[in-house]
């Protein structure tokens, strides 16, 4: 689906919609297909397979996808219910009702974003504020500390016993976008305490998200933060800092150990925003922003064509790592 497509749905078409429409929708649902987002993390894939694990053990017909990359990242093959994923070519195109999880735009279903047009009805399911309401029904919930914060909602609303299954696929998402507990709010704690009860290892699914990577990790971390950045009058003088990881340094790691280096990156004291440049197999290029208080960075992302989080975005660009660069200083100020 093009940015027109996206936007051609008349605001007739669309509409808000609260946690008792969403339940009914899915209850009366003949035939699902839940898509989540390019270059999946753990909230996204979390979200979608909890959701389909309570799908298919109610007998309605469901599967899982997402665009790219063409495998899901090994830190991920551990949860529950991953037998629903199917590769993005398998994609039905024709569904009763498709389903988006932490998409903040149908941009970010890559690929997939073509299969929106032919299902009978389209249910958005998101926390990112800066999400733009594509589907026929949208439940967001910008409160919300994870896209699986809102799908444990949904299930309580449902009547949904969660298990230590869905609990731990609903941990995932919200260990990992809570930045292991850094970034909480109040009942954040309650939710995780909840999950663990169910007899989950909260600690083996964190480190296997988190803190695990290959040897070639290293090496490529050498090379990265070595050219690292630092632009202290940016935003404001309050200032930036980049590294770019060009497909060279990449070799044969996973896309989860080149998503993890914007967690390094951010912890530079002399700067409040971070961002971390990655270069595609096809010459575009993904960029990562991260900022600690001050620099809402979804405002930034959506200028420059992305969206996410005030403290964590993205968006994608075209044109050179310096261009790229220049008009990131420029947006921030």
């Amino acid at each position: 689906m093009t940015h027109t497509q996206e936007t051609s749905l008349s605001d007739l078409d669309r509409r808000e919609v609260f946690l008792p429409q969403a339940v009914a929708v899915l209850e009366n649902a003949t035939s699902v297909t839940i898509l989540c987002h390019v270059q999946p993390d753990a909230d996204t894939i979390g979200s979608g397979l909890a959701l389909a694990l309570v799908l298919e053990r109610k007998g309605i017909p469901v599967q899982v996808a997402f665009g790219a990359p063409d495998e899901l990242p090994v830190s991920m093959r551990e949860l529950p219910g991953t037998h629903l994923l199917v590769p993005a070519d398998q994609v039905r195109r024709n569904v009763d009702l498709l389903v988006t999880v932490d998409c903040g735009s149908a941009g970010r279903l890559g690929k997939l974003a073509d299969r929106l047009a032919n299902a009978g009805n389209t249910l958005v399911i998101d926390h990112h504020r800066s999400n733009t309401r594509f589907g026929r029904m949208n439940l967001i919930d910008e409160s919300a500390e994870s896209t699986t914060a809102v799908v444990a909602q949904m299930f309580d609303l449902w009547g949904v016993d969660i298990d230590a299954d869905l609990a731990h696929c609903l941990y995932a998402g919200l260990v990992t976008d809570t930045g292991s507990f850094r970034w909480v709010q109040p009942g954040t704690h309650t939710l995780a305490e909840r999950l663990l009860a169910t007899g989950i290892d909260g600690a083996r699914i964190a480190r296997r998200l988190l803190d695990t990577h290959p040897f070639g990790w290293l090496p490529m971390l050498s090379s990265v933060l070595g050219s690292a950045t630092l632009v202290p009058d940016a935003a404001g003088g309050r200032g930036l800092v980049y590294a770019v990881i060009r497909q060279a340094y990449i070799g044969d790691l996973r896309s989860e150990e080149v998503e993890s280096v914007i967690d390094i990156v951010r912890t530079t004291s002399e700067a409040e925003v971070a961002a971390v440049l990655k270069e595609a197999v096809d010459g575009t290029w993904s960029v990562s922003l991260r900022s600690k208080s001050d620099v809402d960075v979804s405002v930034v992302a959506g200028y420059l064509g992305g969206g996410g989080h005030r403290f964590a975005a993205g968006y994608t660009a075209e044109c050179s790592a310096d261009e790229i660069v220049t008009s990131l200083v420029e947006s921030l100020g």
